[in-house]
């Protein structure tokens, strides 16, 4: 009796070749595995952009500082500035070449010599001739005294840097009745330190205030004045013959 067949190794029924048989008849090949290199961030640009954005920040809360603080010592009146004082010298006050009995000390307006002191930002040695300088107040000028006895040389050096201003001038005046003293045409501001912000806020809104002088467009400059100021023992260059009086230069105001 004739023994059965064994199916041959490899061979599956039906004739279909096992998956993964060799000879590769059939089977399934892997695909090529790719070299994926990663990507480098420019790290170099951005930090330096991060510093950009960072400095732009820093320069933009510094501004915003500056203006907040600039903003908040602002005033838009007199009556804002505590320990102002007001007077009513009237426009059109004489020229005159003898001394003046004021009644302010320093004085704030009035009658005056025909010369002004130079108000360009000036600051003086010596204590300037008061009719001179009310001539300046009446041109708009902001005039700073200080009592030597009473302030120090950094104080002296703080109101240098606030006359610093065209319109503004600075001068010492011994014995006066308080350390420092602010006067522009019919105000006046007394103070103790060269700190105290009123005198910024002062100066700052009475140089050239047309709403407060009597000649606006009237000029702050006399070279001659900067070069040989008058002082309080002087008398009026316009009482000696070839010394004639200061024209004003007053934009046609008619105010003497």
């Amino acid at each position: 009796m004739a023994k059965d067949r064994k199916p041959e190794d490899g061979r599956a029924r039906g004739g279909a070749s096992r998956p993964g048989a060799s000879g590769g008849r059939g089977g399934r090949t892997r695909p090529p595995v790719a070299n994926v290199v990663a990507q480098q961030r420019p790290w170099g640009l951005i930090a330096a952009a991060v510093v950009v954005v960072l400095f732009a920040a820093a320069v933009i809360t510094y501004a915003v500082v500056q203006v907040n603080e600039a903003e908040a010592g602002r005033v838009d009146s007199v009556e804002e500035i505590g320990g102002v004082q007001v007077f009513e010298y009237a426009a059109g006050q004489d020229h005159v070449t003898t001394p003046v009995e004021y009644e302010q000390s320093p004085p704030v307006g009035g009658p005056h010599d025909g010369e002004w002191a130079d108000c360009t930002g000036t600051v003086y040695e010596v204590p300037i001739r008061q009719e001179n300088a009310v001539h300046s107040l009446e041109h708009g000028a902001v005039w700073i005294t200080y009592d030597p006895e009473a302030v120090s040389e950094d104080g002296v050096a703080t109101l240098a840097d606030v006359a610093n201003e065209s319109g503004r001038m600075l001068s010492p005046n011994p014995g006066q009745d308080s350390p420092i003293s602010l006067q522009s045409w019919n105000h006046q501001l007394k103070v103790d330190s060269a700190d105290d912000p009123r005198i910024v806020q002062f100066a700052d809104f009475l140089t050239y205030n047309q709403e407060f002088f009597p000649e606006p467009g009237a000029s702050c400059e006399n070279p001659q004045f900067i070069s040989d100021p008058l002082t309080v023992d002087d008398g009026s260059r316009a009482a000696t013959a070839d010394v004639p009086t200061m024209p004003d230069a007053d934009a046609g105001t008619g105010a003497p």
